[in-house]
């Protein structure tokens, strides 16, 4: 009975805990880059995700032409 105990923890392999920060830090990096990039160049007041409210869109308005996005 230890025998097969001791071969099923040799054939459990530990993970690697630099992998699995690196996957997470780049997913959390992803996220941030994906919502920065809609609220940079999509959320336009009509369609925001807060309504019709265009505090945001008039916010970054500046940047937004700064980096090539229309809105008008």
């Amino acid at each position: 009975m230890s025998t097969s105990h001791t071969a099923r923890a040799a054939a459990v392999t530990p993970t690697d805990d630099a992998a699995v920060g690196s996957a997470m830090w780049l997913t959390g990096t992803v996220a941030l880059a994906l919502i920065a990039y809609y609220f940079l160049g999509y959320d336009q007041g009509a369609v925001s995700v807060f309504g019709s409210d265009t505090h945001v869109h008039e916010f970054l308005h500046d940047a937004r032409h700064l980096l090539g996005f229309p809105c008008h």
